[in-house]
């Protein structure tokens, strides 16, 4: 399973917004997890994005519809013992999610803070030890939009 770290974004929310969007332009499925206030953000940000674009998305306990409709879905846990999934995990926790490989790819967005940086250094090497493939994104040598 291949696993990408972007790396040195200064505005992780704003990044991982137009991350998904791009993913979603592009027929990716996203399933977002981390603690409800960071997820409560991206939601925010995803309405707020463009004035002409919309980035479907629901919380995971939305109406059986809905969740069929949206191709991002915002979820505070994954449960051990998650089914495997198509699509793309964005991990926004400051560990590694158990169910992780549930997915077919693994994306991690790493802010500028020290502290960020270190979860995110424990998480490679997670990543790392059970032999997954990964991948670095440099945001600071190209631009802070995906």
């Amino acid at each position: 399973m291949e696993v990408a770290f972007h790396f040195n974004v200064s505005d992780t929310t704003d990044y991982t917004c137009r991350w998904l969007r791009k993913a979603q332009s592009q027929g990716a499925r996203v399933t977002v997890t981390g603690p409800r206030e960071r997820l409560m953000e991206i939601d925010q940000q995803l309405w707020a994005l463009s004035a002409t674009a919309f980035v479907p998305h629901a919380w995971s306990d939305a109406p059986a519809e809905v969740l069929a409709a949206s191709v991002i879905i915002l979820c505070e846990s994954l449960p051990h013992g998650t089914p495997r999934c198509d699509g793309i995990l964005l991990n926004a926790w400051p560990d590694v999610p158990q169910a992780y490989a549930a997915f077919d790819r693994v994306v991690e967005i790493v802010g500028l803070s020290e502290p960020d940086r270190a979860l995110a250094r424990l998480r490679w090497k997670t990543y790392a030890q059970a032999q997954n493939t990964l991948t670095r994104h440099d945001v600071a040598q190209t631009t802070s939009t995906p």
